[in-house]
Protein backbone atom coordinates (compact mmCIF):
# COMPACT_ATOMS: atom_id res chain seq x y z
CA UNK A 1 0.00 0.00 0.00
CA UNK A 2 1.72 3.38 -1.01
CA UNK A 3 1.90 6.16 0.66
CA UNK A 4 1.59 8.99 -1.40
CA UNK A 5 -0.94 8.42 -3.55
CA UNK A 6 -3.64 5.73 -5.18
CA UNK A 7 -1.99 3.11 -7.70
CA UNK A 8 -4.34 3.08 -10.74
CA UNK A 9 -6.33 -0.10 -12.18
CA UNK A 10 -4.68 -1.28 -14.89
CA UNK A 11 -6.94 -2.28 -17.86
CA UNK A 12 -6.47 -6.02 -18.74
CA UNK A 13 -5.08 -6.07 -22.48
CA UNK A 14 -6.95 -8.90 -24.63
CA UNK A 15 -4.07 -11.84 -25.80
CA UNK A 16 -2.73 -12.02 -28.74
CA UNK A 17 -3.50 -14.74 -30.19
CA UNK A 18 -7.85 -15.76 -29.89
CA UNK A 19 -7.99 -11.48 -28.32
CA UNK A 20 -9.93 -12.87 -25.55
CA UNK A 21 -9.52 -10.98 -22.40
CA UNK A 22 -10.88 -14.06 -20.41
CA UNK A 23 -7.70 -15.80 -21.63
CA UNK A 24 -5.57 -13.27 -21.06
CA UNK A 25 -6.44 -12.80 -17.15
CA UNK A 26 -6.03 -16.82 -16.95
CA UNK A 27 -2.81 -17.05 -18.12
CA UNK A 28 -1.69 -13.91 -15.77
CA UNK A 29 -3.39 -15.99 -13.09
CA UNK A 30 -1.19 -18.78 -13.86
CA UNK A 31 2.14 -17.29 -14.57
CA UNK A 32 4.63 -17.89 -11.50
CA UNK A 33 7.60 -15.93 -10.71
CA UNK A 34 6.76 -13.65 -13.66
CA UNK A 35 6.97 -16.25 -16.67
CA UNK A 36 4.39 -15.16 -19.16
CA UNK A 37 5.79 -17.01 -22.51
CA UNK A 38 5.56 -19.99 -20.37
CA UNK A 39 2.13 -19.85 -18.63
CA UNK A 40 0.95 -19.08 -22.23
CA UNK A 41 2.66 -21.79 -24.05
CA UNK A 42 0.87 -24.16 -21.44
CA UNK A 43 -2.65 -22.07 -22.66
CA UNK A 44 -2.39 -22.08 -26.22
CA UNK A 45 -1.30 -25.84 -26.37
CA UNK A 46 -4.38 -26.98 -23.92
CA UNK A 47 -6.31 -24.94 -26.64
CA UNK A 48 -4.57 -26.46 -29.39
CA UNK A 49 -6.33 -29.93 -28.19
CA UNK A 50 -9.14 -28.65 -27.06
CA UNK A 51 -9.47 -27.33 -30.68
CA UNK A 52 -8.52 -30.75 -31.86
CA UNK A 53 -11.21 -32.85 -29.51
CA UNK A 54 -13.95 -30.49 -30.12
CA UNK A 55 -16.01 -28.94 -32.70
CA UNK A 56 -16.69 -25.86 -31.17
CA UNK A 57 -14.07 -22.67 -30.77
CA UNK A 58 -11.83 -23.38 -28.19
CA UNK A 59 -12.46 -20.07 -26.81
CA UNK A 60 -15.75 -21.08 -26.19
CA UNK A 61 -15.38 -24.50 -24.72
CA UNK A 62 -12.86 -22.81 -22.40
CA UNK A 63 -15.51 -19.90 -21.14
CA UNK A 64 -18.43 -22.28 -21.04
CA UNK A 65 -15.94 -24.41 -18.34
CA UNK A 66 -15.48 -21.14 -16.48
Amino acid sequence: MPRRREVPVRPVTPDAKYNSKMVAKFINSMMLDGKKSTAERIMYDALSLLEGKSSDTPVKVFEQAL
